[in-house]
Parts: structure tokens; C-alpha cells; sequence
């Protein structure tokens, strides 16, 4: 069974393992234990959960199928801390991931280490492609987990009412409090193009096969609607007006009392927007892009401003062009920022995980992994969008063009932020 389409693994693979498990630990430097116990909505997981879970990936399907004489750190581990892999095993309701007291932090910070140690030994004695595969897999998911872990402390310091910060406030430069630069927009020929990951390299299995599709001429905007932009759908009604919305975002919406996007703080006639870095009031980030809103928000947003989401498609062909670099994890800033103005398509990539308007579904001929990996992304196809680009806590090693994120439509814990796209009006010539 291969994980991965590609047989070309990084050589230096054992240095990859230990730096992402480094990162991991490292982001959790900040929390106390006590916050590494909070679950606060049910799609959230708390962060010694995330500590525990993906030590149980590497153990579950890699050194208990590979690694000969290995020995569980704990009997009640494979229960505990799966995810949802029904063929693998049960597991508790996601929900109640926060309700388990123990084990406590020392132990799974021991079943961490044990099982680093078992894939050190394993990647020295048995180096074979599909122990490669697996391992460059778990890293990758490891990767999935620090972005989650940082979204769901986000929303758990949220929901206390100190609203306490996850790291000092940074210091706002001048260009935070200016206007963003003028929103335009950027032709694309459209026609026949390939999309899908390319054959080199890892890649997740619904990113394959590499397939053509048909664009018809389209234009995407240079940058990200803003905070101040959103604020002015806000002003105008955008929350009150049917017409604006999807009918299962108009009930979604009114069933959650939506006004603004999930962070913000309403303040007499002005907003805050809460951050990992704490408060700050939006005059002073007037031209960060607005963060932590559904696809349902995002589709009304660009139907009040006469434009659409962009299709997968569409994004994908315009991010192929483009270098991974950005406001990413990597850059230490943990917040949407202000674009930098220039040629061509910015903040492609990190502050916000972008929505489209495609469904997540298989490319033709999708081919899910064989066994419980399997059940890592296909099940999921049916009721998600699909975003794209990666956010400001993503892992910069991690993202590519071809990446797909995926989420129901009602999301908004997330990173997730609003790039505007429209066709193209074709000229016909002769025309009187």
C-alpha cells in the first residue's frame, strides 16, 4: 500500500520527523496545562489532545505494522486517541475529548518520547519506501495538528473572559493603520489546464489524479477583502438582507445570530478583533484581511460587492505561477497582516485560508488510500468546501498549489478570509 504517489522522499527525512515533532512541543510552550485541557466548541480539540493524537498516528500505522517487537505505550491509547478511523477502532465522541483528565500531561509528553524513539529505530533499521511514505505522512499530519492546535487555543482563550493573550501583543506598524493599497483585478486566459499535484514529491490522495479541466477568461483580485471592506458589508445591512445569502446560510446565520465575523468584539460604534496576540481595536487593522468568517459569509460578502468566489480551479491555476512565501507560520507574526502592495496576486499565500465556490469532491478517478488511511480525506466528501493557500499558522513546508483544505460551509474558527473573482467579458469582434 503507498501513501504517497511519489517514491521521491527527502533523504534527510529523520531530520524532518524530529523538527516537526520540535515545533509541536515548542508551540505548546506558551500554554499552561490547565489550557491544555480546554475543548470550547465541539469541533475544537483540546492541546494535550492534539499532543497525544499524533503520537498515536506514528504508533498506529507505523510501528505496530512495522516495527518488529514493538510494544503499545498504553492499551487504552488506540481507543482514546483516534480520531475518527472507524476500521481502525472506536473512539470516543469528539465532544468529550476535554472530559478525560488522565492521562495527564506527563504521560503523554512519556508516549511522545516513546514513540519517537520507535521511529528513530525504525527509520535506522528498516529505511524501506513505504516506512518512508508513512513517516513523511505523519509529518504532514503532524503539520495539519500545529495549525489546529493554534486555531483551537484561539477560540478557547476567546471563550474565557479574560480573553487572555496566546503571545505578547506585537508591535503595529504604520502600514497596519493605513489604507490597503487599491483592490484590483488580474486577467487569467482561462482554457484547457492541467490541475492536481504534479508527479514529485508528497502529496495527499485528493490531490490526485492530475487531470485537465476547461476555464473559461477569468479575474481574480489582487488581494484579500479587509477588515475595513467587511466592516462596510456590515454597515449596509449585509447581516439583515435575504438576498444576499444562500437559503442554508440565511438560517445558519439567523439560527447562530450572526452580526460580524466570529472574533469580533462590538464596542459602542467601533469593533475589536480578538487574536492569538490578544485584542486590538480594528481602526488599528483596518487593511488585515477579515479573518474567521463561513463560506456562507464569504459568498454573501461577494454578492453585496457584485463579484463571486473564486472555483478551485481558478485559484489553482493562478497559484501554480506564484512562489510559496508569505504570511505563514514561519514568519512568527500569528495574525493576518496587511498585503504588501506590488505586481500581481498578493497574500496568495498564509493570512487566511481562502474559500472557493467548489464543492469538495474527488477528481475524476479519485482513488482513496487502501485500508484506514483511506478514511483520512474521502470520507469526507460530501457537505465541505473547499479553501485554498494556507493561513498565517500554517507551516510554510507544508502548503503548495495543489493543496486542498476542506470544511462545511458553516465554519469560522478558522483562518478563513475572502478572495473576489468574475469572468471575463469576452469582446466579440463586429460587434454594433
Amino acid at each position: 500500500m503507498s501513501t504517497t504517489v511519489s517514491s521521491k522522499i527527502d533523504v534527510n527525512l529523520g531530520e524532518r520527523f524530529r523538527t516537526v515533532r520540535k515545533r509541536t512541543m515548542a508551540l505548546c510552550k506558551p500554554l499552561t496545562p490547565e489550557d491544555m485541557m480546554v475543548q470550547s466548541c465541539p469541533e475544537a480539540s483540546p492541546a494535550k489532545w492534539h499532543l497525544a493524537h499524533t503520537a498515536w498516528f506514528f504508533e498506529s500505522f507505523i510501528l505496530s505494522e512495522f516495527l518488529p517487537g514493538y510494544r503499545l505505550f498504553h492499551p487504552g491509547f488506540p481507543w482514546l486517541f483516534n480520531s475518527y478511523y472507524r476500521s481502525f477502532a472506536e473512539f470516543p465522541e469528539k465532544r468529550l475529548r476535554s472530559s478525560f483528565s488522565r492521562p495527564g500531561l506527563d504521560e503523554v509528553l512519556r508516549y511522545r518520547e516513546h514513540v519517537d524513539q520507535g521511529i528513530e529505530r525504525l527509520l535506522e533499521e528498516n529505511p524501506s519506501p513505504e516506512v518512508l511514505r508513512r513517516v513523511e505522512l505523519g509529518a504532514n499530519h503532524e503539520e495539519q495538528h500545529q495549525e489546529l492546535l493554534l486555531t483551537d487555543i484561539l477560540h478557547a482563550f476567546f471563550t474565557n473572559p479574560l480573553r487572555p493573550a496566546y503571545l505578547p501583543h506585537d508591535d503595529l506598524s504604520r502600514e497596519d493603520k493605513q489604507q490597503a493599497f487599491p483592490l484590483r483585478f488580474q486577467q487569467f486566459a482561462g482554457g484547457r489546464l492541467e490541475v492536481g499535484f504534479p508527479a514529485s514529491g508528497f502529496c495527499y490522495d485528493n490531490e490526485l489524479p492530475r487531470h485537465c479541466v476547461w476555464l473559461e477568461p477569468f479575474e481574480l483580485a489582487n488581494r484579500l477583502v479587509t477588515n475595513q471592506e467587511f466592516a462596510e458589508f456590515i454597515a449596509d445591512g449585509g447581516y439583515r438582507r435575504p438576498e444576499l445569502w444562500l437559503s442554508a446560510g440565511w438560517d445558519a446565520a439567523e439560527q447562530n445570530r450572526w452580526c460580524a465575523p466570529l472574533y469580533w468584539i462590538e464596542e459602542g460604534q467601533s469593533w475589536k478583533v480578538f487574536t492569538l496576540r490578544g485584542e486590538l481595536p480594528l481602526e488599528q487593522v483596518p487593511s488585515a484581511p477579515v479573518s474567521q468568517v463561513s463560506y456562507f459569509e464569504a459568498d454573501a460578502y461577494a454578492r453585496w460587492a457584485g463579484k463571486r468566489l473564486p472555483t478551485e480551479s481558478e485559484w489553482e491555476a493562478a497559484g501554480e505561477a506564484c512562489p510559496v512565501e508569505g504570511n505563514l507560520l514561519d514568519a512568527g507574526n500569528l495574525r493576518p497582516g496587511q498585503a504588501n502592495a506590488g505586481q500581481g496576486l498578493a497574500q496568495l499565500w498564509g493570512d487566511c485560508w481562502e474559500w472557493t465556490a467548489s464543492a469538495y469532491l474527488g477528481y475524476p478517478g479519485f482513488q482513496p488510500l487502501a485500508g484506514s488511511l483511506g478514511e483520512y480525506n474521502g470520507k469526507f466528501m460530501s457537505g465541505q468546501m473547499v479553501l485554498r493557500g494556507g493561513s498565517c499558522v500554517t507551516p510554510a513546508v507544508h502548503i503548495r498549489p495543489s493543496y486542498r483544505n476542506f470544511f462545511p460551509p458553516e465554519t469560522r474558527w478558522q483562518f478563513s478570509g475572502i478572495r473576489l473573482a468574475e469572468k471575463v467579458t469576452p469582446i466579440i469582434r463586429g460587434a454594433s
